[in-house]
C-alpha cells in the first residue's frame, strides 16, 4: 500500500514536473517571440493580460503550486539512492523553477502591471522585460525539465521499495 502511494506520489512529481517544462518550453520558444513581433504596445498588452490570466488556479494551482507540493520530501520511506535522487530532483524544481518564478519573473510581470502600454515607461520597458523575462524562464524550463527526469529515474529504481 506505502509503496503504491510512494510511487503515485512520484508519478505526479514527474508528470507535473514535465508538464510545467513543457509549458514554459512553449512559452518561451512561441508566444515570447510572438509577442517579440508584434508592436511595442500590442506586445505589452497582450503579456499583461497574458499574466492576470496566468494566475489563473488551474495554472496556477497544478503547474507550479502543485508540482512543488509534490516535492514534499517523501524520501523517509525509501532507500538511500532513491532518496538523494529524490531530494535532487525536489531542489532542482523549487529552486529553479518554483524559485526563479517567484524571486524574478514574478517581480518582472509586476513591473510591467503598473506600465500603460502606450507609454514612454511601457517603451522604455519591454525591450528590456522580453530578454530577461525570457532568460529566467528558460532556466525555470530547464529546471523542471530536469526535476522530471529525475522524478521518472525515481519509478523504476529497484531501491525505491519501502524498507
Amino acid at each position: 500500500m506505502l509503496e503504491r502511494a510512494i510511487f503515485a506520489m512520484l508519478f505526479v512529481s514527474a508528470l507535473s514536473s514535465g508538464i510545467t517544462g513543457g509549458v514554459l518550453f512553449a512559452f518561451s520558444n512561441f508566444v515570447m517571440k510572438a509577442l517579440a513581433r508584434l508592436p511595442l504596445a500590442q506586445g505589452t498588452a497582450a503579456m499583461q493580460a497574458i499574466n492576470v490570466r496566468d494566475q489563473s488556479a488551474i495554472h496556477g494551482g497544478f503547474l507550479r503550486t502543485g508540482s512543488a507540493l509534490s516535492c514534499h520530501d517523501r524520501g523517509e520511506f525509501v532507500r538511500t539512492p532513491t532518496k538523494a535522487l529524490i531530494i535532487l530532483a525536489s531542489m532542482i524544481y523549487l529552486f529553479g523553477c518554483l524559485g526563479v518564478t517567484i524571486v524574478f519573473n514574478v517581480p518582472m510581470n509586476d513591473s510591467l502591471a503598473m506600465v500603460k502600454p502606450y507609454s514612454f515607461e511601457a517603451a522604455a520597458l519591454w525591450p528590456r522585460y522580453l530578454a530577461s523575462w525570457t532568460t529566467w524562464n528558460h532556466v525555470r524550463t530547464v529546471a523542471a525539465i530536469l526535476a522530471a527526469v529525475a522524478f521518472t529515474l525515481t519509478l523504476n529504481d529497484p531501491f525505491s521499495a519501502t524498507d
